[in-house]
C-alpha cells in the first residue's frame, strides 16, 4: 500500500519549501507569503534561521515580480517570521 504524504500546513495554509525559500498559502487564492531565509546560526549543531525576509504577495502571473509585492519585513528568526505571515495572509485573504 502506498503511502499518501500529508502537505504540511500551519493555521490552514500549506507551507511548501524550495531550498531557502518557503511559500505560504496556495496560488489559487488572490494571495500568498514568500519566507526567504537569508541567514543562518549554529545552534546546538542544528542550523537556525537568524535573518528571514517576508513578503506578502500578490499571486497575478501577469504581473512582473517586483510589481507583485504588497508587503515586506524582514525578522530575525523564522518564528517571527511566521507570525507575521499569518497576520498578513489572513487579513489580506479576508479582505477582499
Amino acid at each position: 500500500m502506498a503511502s499518501q504524504s500529508l502537505p504540511l500546513t500551519y493555521k490552514g495554509h500549506p507551507l511548501r519549501r524550495k531550498d531557502n525559500l518557503i511559500y505560504y498559502g496556495t496560488m489559487a487564492e488572490k494571495y500568498i507569503i514568500m519566507l526567504q531565509i537569508l541567514s543562518t546560526k549554529n545552534v546546538d549543531g542544528l542550523e537556525m534561521a537568524d535573518r528571514v525576509s517576508v513578503q506578502l504577495q500578490l499571486t497575478d502571473p501577469d504581473l512582473k515580480s517586483r510589481d507583485r509585492v504588497v508587503k515586506k519585513s524582514e525578522k530575525d528568526s523564522l518564528y517571527a517570521a511566521m507570525d507575521v505571515a499569518s497576520v498578513w495572509l489572513e487579513r489580506a485573504l479576508n479582505s477582499k
